[in-house]
């Protein structure tokens, strides 16, 4: 019987697909200098197929009303990257800087002003007020019984002292829990050191010191604004 998408990511898939392909072109050249593959139609066909079946792999976490979906939208399509590399024999190493190169030239393609907003929506008093609501929603036992698959995660204030404005400590994570069902964990490291791309971006220093794919008892993610030169150099 054929494996079925979740109608929340069906109604995605077309953009999500449009994003896989767009991420092939901006990889194509990389992929022939520093995985040394040379057919990379059939490479991107591979990519494609298994991207199918990631789809159907795809937790449902609660829809549009969890911020975790648009985390697993933007990022699973990178496991079947990963997979189908690791397939054809490309340095775990490799992968990683060929998957963060790729990504940062995508989001880059987007105009500065539009993901310095981003930026600043992310940071906002209001959207630190929404983070504290979906942390102490995402530990209840009816959330993760609902949702076993989502993020659990807590808000941190910071200290007096403290250089970060705001920070987040995942205690459980999504893609561990895919990646282990799957076979996946030794991936994981590439697929979390995408973060930092995603978040300087958006003109936001991410410092992380400790993730769950590392053997920790929770991802340490700490935020504050990027100043304006480094913005620039994004």
């Amino acid at each position: 019987m054929a494996e079925i998408i979740h109608p929340f990511y069906e109604a995605h898939r077309g953009a999500m697909e449009a994003a896989m392909r767009e991420r092939l072109d901006l990889a194509e050249a990389m992929l022939r200098e520093r995985a040394q593959l040379s057919e990379i139609d059939g490479i991107r066909q591979e990519v494609m197929d298994e991207f199918e079946i990631v789809l159907t792999q795809m937790p449902y976490v609660g829809g549009a009303a969890s911020r975790m979906s648009d985390f697993f939208m933007r990022l699973m399509g990178f496991t079947a990257i990963s997979r189908v590399l690791r397939r054809h024999g490309v340095p775990l190493a490799v992968i990683g800087e060929i998957e963060r190169e790729t990504y940062k030239a995508q989001l880059l393609a987007v105009s500065e002003a539009e993901r310095l907003a981003s930026g600043r929506q992310f940071m906002s008093a209001e959207n630190q007020a929404l983070l504290r609501e979906q942390a102490a929603r995402s530990a209840t036992e009816s959330h993760q019984t609902e949702f076993p698959e989502d993020f659990v995660y807590d808000f941190v204030e910071p200290d007096t002292g403290d250089s970060f404005e705001f920070g987040i400590n995942y205690k459980a994570c999504g893609f561990c829990k895919l990646a282990a069902r799957h076979g996946d964990k030794d991936i994981l490291p590439n697929i979390c050191g995408l973060d930092f791309v995603a978040y300087a971006a958006r003109g936001i220093h991410l410092e992380r010191t400790e993730t769950l794919a590392g053997g920790a008892s929770h991802c340490n993610f700490r935020f504050s604004r990027l100043a304006p030169d480094e913005n620039a150099e994004s």
